[in-house]
């Protein structure tokens, strides 16, 4: 896999900035979609990650943040690109498989939310109403990550593959995140 991103280095950042960008699209179009209905209510923001929570509750397309976000992990995957070779053999391997995989499984939780935010009004779907504190959204986000972190480690077992190693470690950090926001956000309001 790797020397084809070598003899074409435009490839590993397009693909991430297309993945960067639907996550960001489908971020919005899922916001767009929890607004519209009244059964599931989240405490707080509709988005995770404290950095973005303002432009994706005002529902920009674009933003500074965004863009700057983007322009910087290009930076640093290009950066990848150059050291991989002569200083760290297999890093750029590592790094694709992190962000590629962490990313599909964002989709995966997307696609979800799309399904769920779109039927829910329907009477046959959901009645009543529930509200997600923010401790308890941020920890199923986090049992998530880490059942996709759990499903690539088992994967690296039998593949070998720095690919699959990075999407495990990428997915095993970002559900520490989480797990980490969700206990300052209790310890700070005593839930």
């Amino acid at each position: 896999m790797t020397p084809f991103f070598f003899e074409h280095t435009w490839v590993a950042p397009a693909v991430w900035t297309l993945l960067y960008i639907s996550d960001h699209t489908l971020t919005i179009w899922c916001a767009r979609l929890y607004r519209r209905q009244e059964k599931i209510a989240y405490e707080g923001s509709f988005e995770l990650n404290p950095i973005f929570q303002r432009e994706v509750d005002s529902l920009r397309w674009v933003s500074v943040k965004f863009l700057a976000a983007l322009i910087l992990t290009n930076a640093l995957l290009a950066l990848i690109l150059l050291l991989d070779k002569p200083v760290a053999p297999g890093l750029l391997t590592f790094a694709l498989g992190a962000i590629v995989s962490s990313q599909l499984a964002i989709h995966v939780r997307h696609f979800r939310n799309l399904y769920v935010f779109s039927v829910v009004g329907s009477p046959v779907a959901a009645r009543g109403r529930i509200e997600y504190s923010r401790p308890f959204v941020l920890h199923m986000s986090a049992v998530d990550l880490l059942a996709f972190s759990g499903m690539f480690a088992l994967l690296y077992v039998f593949t070998s593959s720095w690919f699959v190693l990075g999407g495990a470690s990428a997915c095993f950090f970002l559900a520490g995140k989480h797990w980490w926001l969700a206990r300052r956000r209790a310890a700070r309001t005593g839930a």
